[in-house]
């Protein structure tokens, strides 16, 4: 059974199609990452934002109502005919969306908490379902009128590539014909202060596998790809996972199971590592996640291998 990625939408700090962003990345531009100062009390911090007009959320929809909704309805827009020609083909019941996340809208509730400080009262647009981290996945249903299976996955910085393992899961498994599979995360105090707390800030412009690297900038973005079984441009030809019980936020050195999950991959596409040319990295740009990446690929790759980390342009959008 073969599995393709049949089309793509995506938003970003660094470009708002993607002809924009591949044409961005190639002129190795880091414009998108600008000095933000939504971290109070700390100096400012370079951040990847999106600044493109997002589209609206309508009022019927208003319960979803949050940027990070916003960013996956710009990505949904440039796939929106691809979209509606499979409802037409499949139906709408076979049709599921599974989304990877770390924050949702969260930010939404940072902003109703403010008001509540200020004037004893949330705002009156405000509503949780904007920050539960099923919001996305809802949200695109009920946007699109599909009634396949609709759900988020968070598992941190894996979050929407364990999404693009689900939605294969509901291929295989005959439950649906297509899914709409990506991620989205938008800017928010909570991640900035979290990653401060652990002095995993970068003092200016990000530098992944930098000798001076010290540590990331968080961004936000948005992709969208249709997966189906029906042949594309893309084929789907293995994943691999693992876990690591190291520490709650820091890899273990050896990265063994970064290794286990490139070599489960590897395995299950019938491919040795020979057969790869490029291998685009996690590449945080903290000391600690570069060398063990560094290490992981040197062991399962060749030398040979061209390697890199886009976060140094896109920034780091977490899920």
């Amino acid at each position: 059974m073969k599995f393709y990625l049949n089309d793509l939408g995506m938003v970003s700090a660094l470009g708002n199609t993607k002809a924009e962003t591949l044409q961005r990345l190639l002129a190795g531009d880091r414009s998108g990452l600008r000095p933000s100062e939504l971290l109070l009390n700390e100096p400012a911090t370079y951040v990847g934002e999106v600044r493109a007009e997002l589209p609206s959320i309508s009022s019927c929809h208003s319960v979803y109502d949050c940027r990070n909704n916003q960013l996956l309805l710009a990505a949904l827009a440039q796939i929106k005919p691809t979209v509606d020609d499979l409802i037409r083909r499949v139906g709408a019941d076979r049709v599921g969306v599974v989304i990877g996340t770390s924050t949702s809208g969260l930010r939404n509730t940072e902003l109703a908490w403010e008001s509540v400080v200020k004037s004893g009262d949330k705002p009156g647009q405000f509503h949780y379902k904007q920050q539960q981290l099923g919001a996305g996945a809802d949200f695109l249903a009920h946007y699109l009128g599909v009634s396949g299976p609709a759900y988020s996955i968070s598992t941190a910085c894996s979050s929407s590539g364990r999404a693009f393992a689900s939605a294969r899961r509901l291929l295989a498994l005959d439950v649906c014909d297509a899914v709409i599979v990506g991620g989205a995360d938008s800017l928010c105090r909570y991640t900035l202060a979290g990653f401060a707390a652990l002095e995993s800030i970068s003092s200016g412009l990000c530098r992944p596998f930098g000798a001076h690297r010290d540590g990331i900038n968080i961004a936000e973005a948005a992709a969208l790809f249709v997966m189906s079984k029906q042949p594309g441009p893309v084929q789907l030809s293995g994943i691999g996972a693992s876990c690591d019980a190291h520490h709650f936020s820091a890899p273990a050195p050896e990265g063994g199971a970064v290794m286990a999950a490139m070599s489960g991959a590897l395995h299950e596409a019938g491919l040795t590592a020979a057969d790869i040319d490029y291998v685009n990295l996690h590449g945080t740009a903290t000391p600690l996640n570069d060398a063990m990446e560094s290490q992981s690929v040197a062991t399962v790759f060749s030398d040979t291998v061209a390697v890199s980390s886009t976060k140094g342009m896109t920034g780091h959008a977490l899920g």
